[in-house]
């Protein structure tokens, strides 16, 4: 009897570290480097001249082989000059700005190919996502808090050596506001004068560009 309760005892254990490790699969660990770019009343296009350094880490949880959630976390800046616009008005207005910023996001990723958890599977895939986050931001004019924003992008990832893999993303984050720039209509209750106003029907968004790393975790522990 005692035998018998110590191989269930055992048994036990062992589902429970498969079932672990077969979830730890599914988790992967990451970190960016790229930049960060403006589009707004200052700069109605995007203009790789501003193109300011910016970097990210992130969570993913690949749920299936073809849907993944992701958590990420990132830190940048990005600016604009009217000085260097071919506009006449802009020119006169001569307003410029830099934006040091920090978001939180969670998207959802959507794999094109089957990303395979087989030793021999050479894996790779590009992908879209779309989300929602919140930013904190601060400039010249303002500073605030809990902004939301829309992440939606596009990118390519490959395993280049399992458990480790590179990848590349293009990102913008839509805004419902008009403040990344400190330039408004109204900022906050700041009234700018009539050059120093902005579009009210342009809403600001920026991008996110990076050069990924990440870890899986396809290890599985035995006792």
């Amino acid at each position: 009897m005692a035998v018998h309760r110590i191989n269930m005892a055992r048994l036990i254990v062992v589902g429970l570290f498969i079932s672990f490790g077969t979830q730890a699969q599914k988790m992967e660990v990451g970190a960016g480097l790229g930049g960060m770019l403006y589009k707004g009343d200052v700069s109605p296009a995007l203009n790789p001249r501003f193109y300011r350094p910016a970097g990210s880490v992130f969570f993913r949880y690949n749920a299936t082989r073809s849907f993944s959630m992701r958590a990420g976390f990132a830190i940048g800046s990005f600016q604009a000059e009217d000085r260097v616009s071919k506009d006449p008005l802009r020119q006169a207005r001569d307003f410029s700005f830099r934006t040091r910023l920090n978001e939180i996001t969670a998207d959802i990723e959507y794999n094109f190919r089957n990303y395979k958890p087989q030793p021999k599977a050479q894996n790779w895939s590009p992908y879209v996502f779309g989300g929602v986050g919140i930013c904190n931001f601060n400039n010249a004019v303002i500073k605030a808090r809990g902004m939301v924003s829309f992440p939606l992008g596009v990118g390519i990832k490959y395993e280049i050596k399992r458990p480790w893999s590179v990848g590349v993303e293009f990102g913008t984050r839509f805004t419902n506001n008009d403040y990344l720039d400190g330039l408004g209509d109204r900022t906050f209750g700041i009234t700018t004068g009539k050059l120093g106003q902005g579009n009210p029907g342009l809403s600001d968004s920026y991008t996110y560009t990076a050069i990924t790393v990440s870890y899986t975790f396809y290890k599985i522990i035995c006792p």
